[in-house]
Parts: C-alpha cells; structure tokens; sequence
C-alpha cells in the first residue's frame, strides 16, 4: 500500500510539471508577436502611454473649475483673548475733572499722565462650526494654454519611445530565430557528413578485413567520426542555449517547448531587398526627436507666455454657527456669507530666471535639432553598410553554394576512387576538410545577409 501511495504521488507530480508545460510552434512572425506582447520592456513603455494619457488629463483639470467644500468644528477651552486700548477710563476721568471730584487726600483727580492701559476681551463663543464650497477658474493663463496644446505632442513621444523598443526587440528575435535556423541547417550538414563517414567507416573495416587496407587507415577513419560526433554535440549545445536565449529575449517560461517552423532559403532573403529610395521620417529614432523637438518648442512658448498677466475667478459660499455649548443640530442661527472675486496676477520682476529659463529651453531645442541632423547622417551610415553588407553576402552565397556542390563532388569521387584502391584515404580526409570549410562558409554567408537583412529594413524604418 505504501508503494502503491508513493507511486502514484509520483505520477502526479509528473503530470502536473508536463500540464505545466506548453508547446509554442511559431513562425518568425508569431515569434516577434509574442515577444512583443510578453516582452517586460515593452509592457513598461506601455504603460508609460498610458501615464501619459493621465498627465494630459491632469493639465486638462487646470482649465476646468476647481470646486472644494469644507466643513469645519472648533471647540475652544480658552477663548482667546484681544487686548484692546482702554477707551472705558478716560471717559470715566473726564467726567470726574469736569465734575471736580476730588480724591482721598483732597486733591482734584487728574487724568493720569502714564495713561490706561488696555483691556484684555474675550470675543467668540467655545463652539463654533462652519461648511462651505469655494470655486475657483483659470481666466487666462499662457502656460495652462500651452500645457493643453502639448498634450498630443506629449502622448506621441510616449508612442515614439514604445516604437523604438518594440523595433529594437523585433530586430533581436529575428536575428536570434535566423541564427537557429541555420544553425538547424548546419546541424544537418554535420549530420549528412556523419552518414557519409559511418559508411565509410564500413567500408574501410571491410577493406581492412579483406587485406587491402591498415589498420592505421580504419583509425584515422574512426578519428575524423569522433571528431564530426562532437562536432554535432557541439552545435546541438549552441541550439539549445540559443533557444533558451531566444525565449528569455520573448519573455517565454524556460519549461515550455519552443519550436521554430519558418526555415530560411535564398530566395527569401533575396526577395524584395534594396529597394530603391528611403525615407529619414519612416525611422521611430526620427519620430521621437521630432516630437521631442516639437515638445521644447511649447517649452519656450510656454515660459514666453508666463511674462504675460494671468487672470482667474474666484468665488465662495459659506455658513457659520456660533453656540455657547455643542448644539449645532437644534434650532439656531447659521450665518451665511458669500462673495465673488476676479484676480488679475501681473508679473513685474523675478530676478530674470524666467529668461534664464527660456534660454535654457531653446538651448534644449537647439541640441534636439542637432541630434536630428546626427540621427539623419546615422541613418544614410546604416543604409549604406547594411547595402554593402548584404551585396556582399549575396555574392558569397553564390560562390559558397557552388563550392559546396564543387566539394561535395570532390568527396564523392574520391570516395569512390579510394573505394576501388585508385586514392588514398588522405585523399577522403582532405575532400571531406574542404567540404566542411565549405559548408561553414556557405551557412554563415546565409546568416550574414539575412542579418544584413534585417538591419537594412530597420534602417530604412521597413522592418
């Protein structure tokens, strides 16, 4: 019973890590979709979209009236107090001089010469409440204006900045899928040379055993095999790191299965490339200077436009309660006081810092202009060597191919030449260093214009 219970936790946990597990068969597109959906980075600028959406709705509730209400109690155990000059006394001392009252020792009573001092009053009640609303509105205000005019520029930076990181992200799951992708190929290339040298291995052993072949030769047969093994466990290690790589790039979990179904041939790469002419607007960088540009021109405005008055209207309504005791909710007064108010702030001096920062702003603009201009010649650089780079790779996968084929028919004759004991196994050895050299070059060339590729698309803003 024990074992039957330990078994079968067993068989639970595996079922639940393989219900764990998902299989993604993607193609390059469905690759760069994912990545970009699940992507940190891109959910991060996002969401910095959607922080802009509410800065905007902010500077909007600046031109809209402000309502507040407010109630207030107060209990005061000490009525504060109000020293007031002393007008009870004099009065009192007049009448006494005009009357001739004297005092005690018979003397006339005089007013006295170091005065009467003050009273100390108290004014108010212990319990006082009151509530009411206070409204306020912008009239005019250069800056708030400005603010609002902004609010369009401002959110399409906010898309700008998430263009170029989606862009950026898009071109490195490209690359990273096309790098595995002919790694693939490669892989049955290694593969294919493995067949080729198991039966030649065969063949080998069967010449030996026929007296027609050393034992030396059956070893450097087995040499090369060993070699072409690792070889492909090599290429085997680099696909799997470069797959877990590639599902870290997407934000992918690590547990699920990632399959890659797009492969990659020279007629996809050389489909529609260099196409004539291209656009400086087209690329996200000059998008988000642009709007950048554009942002510090309001900046200026917007410190321009504070040297002019600003006017708002102001108004309030409330109701008080004065009591002797806590009784604001029986029968009694509440008096109401209102007003209305228009305020008219006139700037006059401000120790020049709002030149300074006018200056500042169109220094900002300034250097925002001259990274368009740097961003422009970028562009014309990555457009000229992404051409150069492809062309060239082109070229090299034509002349690769045809080595390719050109060793592969080297391999096989002196394959057959050894096979009728008119070569030499050197001779295999050799054909088969060259048809590897030639398979090499010819899947790096493949990888290096697709690259080329992509880099040439992202330039022209295509990609």
């Amino acid at each position: 019973m024990l074992k039957t219970t330990k078994l079968a936790a067993i068989l639970l946990c595996m079922s639940s890590a393989a219900a764990a597990q998902t299989k993604h068969a993607l193609s390059v597109a469905e690759a760069v979709d994912y990545g970009i959906k699940n992507s940190a980075t891109v959910k991060n600028v996002l969401l910095d979209i959607k922080k802009q959406q509410q800065t905007n709705r902010e500077i909007t509730a600046n031109a809209l009236p402000q309502i507040n209400g407010s109630v207030s109690g107060t209990r005061y155990f000490n009525i504060p107090v109000q020293a007031l000059p002393n007008f009870i006394s004099p009065a009192t001392y007049q009448v006494l001089v005009d009357e001739g009252v004297k005092d005690g020792n018979g003397n006339p009573i005089k007013v006295p010469e170091e005065g009467f001092g003050v009273i100390a009053a108290q004014f108010g009640v212990p319990w006082i409440a009151s509530a009411g609303i206070d409204v306020s509105q912008i009239l005019f205000d250069g800056q708030v204006f400005v603010g609002l005019q902004a609010r369009n520029t401002a959110l399409k930076l906010a898309e700008a900045t998430a263009g170029v990181t989606t862009e950026q992200i898009k071109a490195n799951i490209q690359k990273i899928y096309y790098q595995l992708v002919v790694g693939k190929q490669q892989l049955g290339s290694i593969e294919a040379n493995i067949s080729r040298f198991e039966k030649l291995l065969f063949d080998t052993k069967e010449i030996y055993k026929n007296g027609f072949a050393e034992k030396l030769d059956v070893d450097k047969v087995q040499v090369q095999l060993n070699n072409l093994t690792t070889e492909r466990q090599r290429i085997i290690n680099q696909l799997d790191a470069g797959n877990a790589g590639l599902k870290f790039l997407m934000n992918m979990p690590q547990q699920d299965t990632l399959v890659l179904t797009d492969g990659l041939n020279e007629d996809d790469i050389k489909a529609n490339i260099l196409e004539a002419g291209y656009n400086h607007a087209d690329r996200k960088e000059m998008q988000l200077l642009t709007y950048a540009a554009k942002l510090n021109e309001y900046n200026i405005k917007r410190y321009q436009l504070s040297r002019i008055p600003s006017i708002a209207a102001f108004g309030s309504y409330q109701k008080n309660a004065q009591r002797s005791s806590f009784n604001f909710f029986d029968k009694g007064d509440w008096f109401t006081s209102s007003f209305v108010g228009i305020k008219l702030n006139v700037p006059i001096f401000d120790g020049f810092a709002r030149r300074a920062k006018i200056e500042n702003a169109r220094l900002d603009l300034q250097k925002t202009n001259n990274q368009l201009e740097q961003t422009k010649q970028n562009i014309d650089y990555e457009v000229t060597q992404a051409r150069l780079k492809m062309t060239s790779a082109i070229l090299t996968i034509d002349v690769q191919r045809q080595n390719t084929t050109l060793a592969e028919d080297v391999y096989n004759s002196t394959k057959k030449k050894y096979e009728q004991g008119l070569g030499s196994n050197q001779e295999i050895y050799t054909a088969q260093t060259e048809l590897k050299v030639a398979q090499t070059n010819y899947y790096s060339a493949l990888y290096d214009a697709i690259s080329a590729k992509i880099d040439y698309l992202k330039a022209t803003g295509k990609l």
